[in-house]
């Protein structure tokens, strides 16, 4: 057994999923810049929440620290009718979350125009 201190001062050596999902501060302030306040699907301005969402899926491990894995959608996501809610539960939702990916990274990547 180890003892109350061992414990204490011992640091996990692979992080927890939680951990690498989490949208961070630097990607939240990002994303916003990015985005200008609107919604990067339908470019609402206006609508009953925005909220940060992950195109590869938090499930499948998404990074959280990677602003071209996250986009700004109007929601929330357990409403119809909303991008948040298109995006994570419609074939045609994922389909625009992948292009959406690939747009972003070479974004990032090559410093163009989303």
């Amino acid at each position: 057994m180890y003892s109350k201190e061992q414990q204490l001062k011992s640091k996990r050596i692979k992080p927890k999923r939680g951990q690498l999902t989490k949208i961070t501060q630097n990607v939240r302030e990002e994303v916003l810049r990015r985005s200008e306040g609107k919604c990067e699907r339908c470019g609402r301005t206006r609508a009953y929440a925005f909220e940060m969402a992950h195109l590869k899926g938090a499930g499948q491990l998404g990074r959280g620290d990677d602003p071209s894995n996250i986009v700004l959608l109007c929601g929330p996501s357990v409403n119809s009718g909303t991008c948040h809610h298109f995006a994570d539960s419609t074939k045609a939702g994922r389909e625009w979350r992948t292009e959406m990916k690939d747009k972003l990274e070479n974004y990032y990547l090559g410093g163009g125009t989303i």
